[in-house]
């Protein structure tokens, strides 16, 4: 979300804006935000001024009191009356006048609120503008893609070699979008999630923490722009409650209405969670795999910091993700999101994508973005400085590592021809020191 004053001052720089990112139907948006700002601040001065003039005549029936008690002339107490009387309809007319402003005031605010919740942030000046995730943009490579001499099978084929998965089980369960993982698919699984923690604790400073899995729907709203959230979230029926997409939600909705001392900054911080996603739209389910899923767990990184480190920031988050995955010996990429692939809330956003040795082409397995202040604008979250003036915090996300992707990736990457698959060196203590994981059956 944007700041008003930006908007009211520079509405050409919100409609090009708007133009980079293809949604030409908001332009109509721009002009009626100023409008219904206008319409606002005019009711709310005109309440002022008449709250100013009440108070004046309200000051002055105390001296006229005063006489009206003293006064034995009857002709003039009879006019201290009236004059009492007059300021008495006076106050009472603004009165009602002023509550017809607040109303027209609360009215105005609420729809401009509306507004501005689907204007989208002002994207950064290095983003690529293109339409959709086809015009996405490969920045840089890491690590050397590898075409096998063999086949490499389908994932849930690989896993099913180790009894590793049972998905037809999760179906009857809790229907399409679920699975039972077992065995060391299962280890494995939460093997990649405490190297992940450890690795951002260990290597990287951040603090842990295990957030709510459930939220406010105001945080919601604080957090994503509406179209994600009909795609995402699942609300809890008769409470005011939702699951979490990601723990980025919670994590961030911690600060909500906070004033953080500028000297605590950069909050630097990996949570784990389980997500829960309807994933409705463009995408939906993958219907036999694990890529696309109503649950997953992932681990996160979360940055709050002063405006002028976020994209300092940025740049370290998504190659955190990038050594992580080299670690695995996994090779990446990183692809710059363009205009129309941004959220609204965006400022900046890059995937990294793993390589997939099955369909030779990469497919992604982190995002990390830059918001800018448009999530701290919506919840509140400010900064004081040394001068004790406040100010919006910048927040930042990116995913650390979500093994259902990752481990996509990493049984293409380490599968064996004779259908073993190695594990790395940073993940066998995890593994109870095992090397290789061998096939219970072909």
């Amino acid at each position: 979300m944007i700041d008003i004053k930006f908007l009211r001052e520079n509405p050409e720089i919100v409609k090009e804006n708007i133009r980079k990112k293809f949604q030409d139907e908001k332009l109509p948006l721009v002009d009626e935000a100023i409008r219904l700002d206008a319409e606002k601040r005019k009711a709310q001065m005109e309440s002022e001024q008449l709250k100013a003039a009440r108070n004046k005549l309200s000051k002055a029936n105390g001296p006229l009191f005063g006489q009206l008690k003293k006064c034995e002339d009857e002709a003039k107490k009879a006019e201290i009356q009236a004059q009492i009387d007059a300021n008495n309809a006076a106050v009472k007319a603004d009165d009602e006048r002023r509550a017809q402003l607040e109303a027209a005031q609360t009215e105005a605010a609420a729809k401009l609120q509306e507004i501005m919740y689907v204007i989208p942030n002002i994207i950064d000046p290095s983003v690529p503008i293109g339409p959709d995730d086809s015009c996405n943009v490969e920045v840089e490579r890491f690590g050397e893609p590898v075409v096998p001499d063999f086949e490499v099978p389908h994932h849930v084929d690989i896993m099913a070699t180790f009894d590793g998965i049972d998905k037809d089980a999760a179906g009857r369960v809790a229907g399409m979008g679920f699975y039972y993982l077992l065995g060391d698919i299962a280890r494995l699984h939460e093997a990649v999630l405490a190297y992940a923690r450890d690795f951002m604790i260990d290597e990287k400073g951040f603090t842990y923490v295990i957030p709510p899995f459930m939220m406010h729907g105001n945080v919601v709203k604080g957090v994503m722009s509406f179209p994600e959230m009909e795609a995402m979230m699942y609300k809890i029926e008769g409470e005011d409650l939702y699951l979490i997409g990601t723990s980025e939600h919670t994590m961030i909705g911690r600060f909500i209405d906070q004033i953080l001392p500028e000297a605590q900054l950069p909050l630097t911080l990996t949570s784990y969670s389980p997500c829960f996603r309807k994933e409705v739209g463009s995408h939906g389910l993958e219907e036999r795999g694990v890529y696309r899923i109503h649950q997953f767990e992932k681990q996160e990184m979360i940055v709050v910091c002063k405006p002028e480190e976020s994209m300092i920031w940025y740049d370290k988050l998504w190659r955190n993700s990038v050594e992580l995955f080299r670690n695995m010996e996994i090779p990446v990429r990183q692809l710059e999101c363009c205009s129309g692939d941004l959220a609204d809330l965006k400022v900046k956003s890059c995937d990294i994508e793993a390589w997939s040795p099955r369909q030779q082409k990469y497919f992604e397995v982190c995002s990390c973005s830059n918001l800018g202040d448009a999530q701290a604008r919506r919840l509140g979250i400010r900064v004081k400085g040394a001068d004790g003036k406040t100010y919006l915090a910048h927040t930042l996300n990116n995913t650390c590592v979500a093994p259902p992707r990752m481990l996509i990736a990493f049984l293409e990457n380490h599968l064996q021809k004779d259908g073993t698959v190695t594990i790395p060196k940073c993940l066998q203590p995890y593994m109870g020191g095992k090397e290789v994981l061998v096939p219970k059956h072909k």
